[in-house]
């Protein structure tokens, strides 16, 4: 009996970066320079060095092809189907993060562009992004509900309205203003501050601040 041929996989790292901008909620995609996907959009990603683990790859990289940083990052899922790459052999280990849209983004010469996209009018991606974008915003619409990481997605300060205004975006459906407030209060995760937002002509309103602003589990909504 022969022996079987080395194996030849190359093991990739993709991630899904959301943020809340103009009220959409919006993902982070590169513009591809290569053939064949020259001029078609993905998340950024690349292959996992001998001296690092998946999630190093993917800080490492988000930081070279985005200029993004200090991040919540979660890993999604694999994606292991035999033709998802054209050019080759590729098993991607697929995370999401969380973060504000003051960044300032920045691309290296190996890529077009870097911009945010409304998830609902994504252009058209390379590789199998459509079906990584589809498992990342489930995996985030659940995440909302059972712990508290849209913390990732405000300022340190906010009003209850901005905070209901970021499920109603990811959930894509209205909230209920009484029961949500009510809700929210009740779990003791926010901090009420002694001062006030003033947005035109409107009453002042409340500023509250996260008691800690790291991942905690708890039915949010």
């Amino acid at each position: 009996m022969s022996n079987p041929p080395k194996q030849s996989i190359v093991v990739a790292v993709d991630t899904v970066i959301f943020t809340i901008k103009d009220d959409e909620l919006c993902v982070l995609l590169i513009q591809m320079k290569k053939t064949p996907y020259t001029g078609m959009w993905a998340f950024p990603g690349g292959r996992v060095e001998h001296n690092e683990t998946t999630e190093h790859t993917a800080l490492r990289i988000l930081k070279e092809q985005t200029g993004v940083s200090s991040v919540y990052l979660e890993q999604l899922k694999t994606f292991d189907e035999i033709e998802r790459d054209q050019l080759e052999r590729v098993i991607s280990v697929a995370s999401f993060a969380l973060i504000g849209n003051d960044v300032v983004l920045k691309t290296t010469e190996k890529y077009q562009d870097v911009k945010w996209w409304p998830v609902k009018k994504l252009p058209t991606l390379a590789y199998d992004h459509k079906l990584i974008a589809k498992e990342a915003v489930a995996r985030l619409k659940a995440k909302i509900q059972y712990t508290n990481v849209v913390y990732s997605l405000l300022e340190a300060e906010f009003t209850l309205s901005e905070l209901q205004r970021i499920y109603e975006i990811i959930l894509d459906e209205p909230i209920d203003k009484r029961n949500f407030r009510k809700r929210l209060l009740g779990l003791g995760m926010l901090v009420p501050l002694t001062k006030k937002k003033y947005t035109g002509a409107s009453r002042p309103a409340e500023l509250f601040k996260f008691k800690q602003r790291k991942l905690e589990y708890v039915e949010m909504i």
